[in-house]
């Protein structure tokens, strides 16, 4: 039954909007996509998406913390990254916490005993400083993202509830889109598309070359979906888990052992007493449905389990614990993976590769370089054979291997950014996107508040700071790798942060 084939009856679609550049998929890649095109100048931008709110994972899956964007004492990762925060603060004060910007790099024992047990905000090793890792209220971040489209609503038409489909082909050359909404199957026609479906579900369509699936065992090839819980004594959790690391260790696997997925109790605080609760689907392909399907279904069916056992065990921290809500997306990593002009690979970080095309130079989680800033080149969202069309966010042109250290929200935002306003500079010089004069690309992320490597314009003091501490290349597995570099042409990871 699964392989026979029904032929679909030739029609005419609709064409619903003509626009200088389309976007599809409003996640942490897309948003900032649209945002960073329309602030470039562009004045005709559709972002479309298949939810009814912008953010993707950031706000439909409560991953609430965005890590890693200082390296020892210099904020690597900010443009509209740090703008949410920013605007969020300004907005409801306390709707972000974590190590602050003016604490990056400092080794006050009391703060790091505040923020110590808070996943990345301190440096691993013996001596660790704060590092800018950010919690922040998901829903508070669902707004602040809209309030950004609307203020650019003369540049920018929003499409949520539309999920692009298809792509319009003409040879080599992508024309525009097909969506399916409540209002049917219509079409959008764009000088420049950005696919940030974060699973390549245009790109793979077009003819560009693309990889399936990371490696097996990897961070990447996991899927979860997240609940939230209130009525948590987070205090008393906290001081119980420093009293008793073996306990919650063995907490943790006792529930592991009973739902049979990988995650924790709750234990990620957020304010008022609330906690969120990760779990973890491993070897799984989020592109399929049946995938997807059995994520959601089993990670449901056992909060119910979860909640029961630790009000048992641990009655000083539950006892009052109730569900609060599940995530209303699945919380994915990676699927299809560009090919594009040039693929990133554990090599960038252990050499400290540059790049002349750098649209991103960001701190990131991966220790090979004790998490020093790599170069993110224009050429990896950059597909290969097709023209007009470019790929950010978590499905960037990255080996199994190195896209679990390049498709978190930070780098997502960062190539969306890029991809917003290299196809802003497309449109008014009249080039396609194989043709975009990178420079004035590398200038405007500069003007966005994004610091780029070898440019007169970026303060010298992060050039400088890398240099003295030689791009973090003081790694063993880097060492080793510089008395021979072909160690590094089988390398495989302990884990994804190693």
């Amino acid at each position: 039954m699964a392989n026979r084939i029904y032929h679909e009856p030739a029609s005419d679609i609709e064409v619903y909007a003509e626009c200088d550049v389309l976007v599809v998929g409003a996640g942490a890649a897309g948003h900032s996509a649209a945002v960073a095109a329309a602030r470039a100048g562009c004045r005709d931008v559709i972002l479309m998406e298949r939810y009814g709110y912008s953010g993707g994972d950031v706000t439909g899956d409560y991953v609430l913390m965005v890590p890693k964007l200082s390296w020892k004492t210099l904020p690597f990762v900010r443009g509209i990254q740090e703008e949410w925060f920013d605007r969020m603060e300004k907005a409801v004060p306390g709707s972000t916490w974590g190590p602050t910007l003016d604490e990056i790099g400092k080794k006050d024992k009391m703060l790091i005993e505040r923020w110590k047990m808070k996943m990345d905000t301190t440096s691993p090793g013996d001596d660790p400083v704060l590092v800018r890792s950010v919690y922040y209220d998901g829903p508070q971040l669902e707004i602040e993202m809209d309030l950004m489209l609307l203020e650019l609503s003369d540049r920018i038409r929003i499409l949520y509830h539309s999920w692009g489909t298809r792509p319009i082909m003409d040879g080599n050359v992508i024309k525009g889109v097909i969506f399916e909404s409540k209002e049917g199957r219509k079409a959008v026609f764009a000088k420049v598309v950005i696919d940030a479906t974060g699973d390549g579900d245009l790109f793979r369509q077009t003819g560009a070359p693309y990889e399936d699936l990371s490696g097996e065992n990897t961070r990447s090839h996991n899927t979860t979906l997240a609940w939230r819980v209130g009525g948590v004594n987070t205090q008393y959790l906290e001081d119980w888990r420093k009293a008793h690391p073996d306990l919650w260790r063995e907490l943790n696997r006792n529930l592991m052992q009973m739902t049979g997925l990988a995650g924790s109790a709750p234990s990620w605080d957020e304010p008022n007493g609330n906690c969120l609760v990760f779990n973890r689907h491993s070897n799984v392909n989020c592109s399929t449905i049946k995938d997807l399907t059995a994520t959601e279904i089993n990670t449901r069916k056992a909060i119910r389990d979860v909640i029961a056992y630790c009000k048992r065990v641990l009655p000083g921290a539950y006892k009052d614990m109730y569900l609060l809500s599940i995530a209303p997306q699945t919380g994915v990593r990676c699927s299809r993976r560009l090919s594009g002009e040039y693929v990133m690979s554990a090599k960038d970080w252990v050499f400290g590769l540059q790049h002349d095309d750098v649209i991103a130079w960001h701190s990131t989680i991966c220790r090979l370089n004790d998490c020093a800033p790599v170069e993110i080149p224009y050429r990896a969202i950059l597909p290969r054979k097709v023209d007009n069309l470019l790929c950010p966010g978590r499905h960037i042109s990255a080996d199994p291997i190195a896209i679990d250290w390049v498709n978190l929200i930070p780098q997502c935002i960062g190539t969306g950014q890029a991809a917003g306003v290299a196809a802003a500079v497309a449109v008014a010089d009249g080039v396609g996107t194989h043709g975009v004069d990178i420079r004035k690309v590398q200038n405007i992320l500069i003007d966005q508040n994004v610091p780029l490597p070898r440019n007169e314009r970026v303060d010298p003091c992060y050039e400088e700071l890398c240099r003295e501490f030689d791009y973090g290349r003081y790694t063993e597995i880097a060492r080793q790798a510089k008395e021979d570099p072909t160690i590094m042409d089988n390398y495989k990871p302990r884990s994804a942060w190693s």
